[in-house]
């Protein structure tokens, strides 16, 4: 059974994720788990500087304890017949949400909002996940309503889900989550994919006009070649492909303000040290307005 692990400290940005996390799991009929990490309670337990450690770590403990009682109680009570368990560890938060996700098919945490336009502030526990994590990992910022970015009770369709291709590297993970995140949510999936042309052919072919349709009109017959093959798998879905002149970060960015959620992927990779996190899906993370999913992939 697949399970989806949400990242809980009792911030409001966690709390936003929680929520989402818990429609997603009702939707997908798959159980829940808050987990709090010990390096999570920074956020709770700043008024307890001062206090003798011994008492300020039980302090924090029982805390965290709280936090995830209330935050079950209240999303069994809005999401009857959900499945929730919770862990609370002494664990640092990024091996705890690293280990915690090797048996979870979703990862989610929260990312402090700065406004609609601004978008994501990504921390470094946040990043540090995306980058590593084996599973795919989503953030959600603070405020994240249903009526911001899923639906409300009352709406009976979602916005779009808007995937960031690739197309030198299509990875089938990545667009598959996409397809299948749409026909969940029985919404349109809108395809963004950002090209320019190759540097070979230098600056006057940019003034070529003819060039450039030329090249636009391949990069286009190429979008609907790969994609082919996943209309006729979900059909259903309905599908919107759009080949953007530039990088694809700002358009997905644009497109995220109309979006339920943004589907981007990230490479593995086997270097030791670093990000490795590419300039779009870093984009995405730090300035989309709706949910955000990284989905690694090889």
């Amino acid at each position: 059974m697949s399970t989806i692990t949400v990242g809980l400290d009792g911030s409001p940005e966690s709390l936003a994720a929680a929520d989402w996390a818990a429609r997603e799991a009702q939707e997908r009929e798959a159980p829940l788990r808050l987990l709090h990490g010990g390096e999570q309670m920074r956020y709770l337990y700043a008024p307890l500087a001062g206090v003798p450690a011994p008492d300020a770590i039980d302090a924090q403990r029982e805390w965290a304890a709280y936090t995830l009682r209330e935050t079950e109680s209240r999303l069994a009570e809005r999401h009857p017949g959900l499945r929730i368990t919770t862990q609370q560890t002494q664990e640092q938060a990024v091996p705890a949400l690293l280990a915690a996700a090797q048996n979870s098919d979703l990862l989610v945490l929260g990312s402090r909002g700065l406004g609609e336009l601004a978008g994501f502030l990504v921390g470094s526990v946040a990043l540090a996940v995306v980058a590593r994590c084996p599973r795919p990992v989503v953030l959600v910022r603070a405020g994240e309503t249903p009526a911001d970015g899923d639906r409300p009770e009352a709406v009976t369709s979602y916005r779009d889900v808007v995937l960031g291709l690739d197309l030198e590297n299509p990875a089938d993970a990545v667009i598959g989550f996409a397809f299948e995140a749409a026909q969940r949510r029985a919404a349109d999936l809108r395809v963004v994919h950002g090209w320019s042309l190759p540097a070979a052919y230098g600056y006057g072919a940019a003034m070529d006009a003819g060039l450039n349709d030329e090249l636009a009109e391949q990069v286009r017959l190429t979008l609907t070649d790969v994609l082919r093959p996943w209309k006729d798998k979900f059909p259903g879905v309905e599908v919107r492909a759009q080949a953007v002149v530039g990088g694809a970060g700002r358009h997905l960015v644009h497109a995220s303000r109309d979006a339920s959620l943004v589907v981007v992927g990230r490479k593995h990779r086997r270097t030791p040290v670093g990000s490795h996190i590419g300039p779009v899906t870093h984009a995405a993370l730090q300035h989309a307005s709706a949910p955000v999913v990284v989905v690694p992939h090889d």
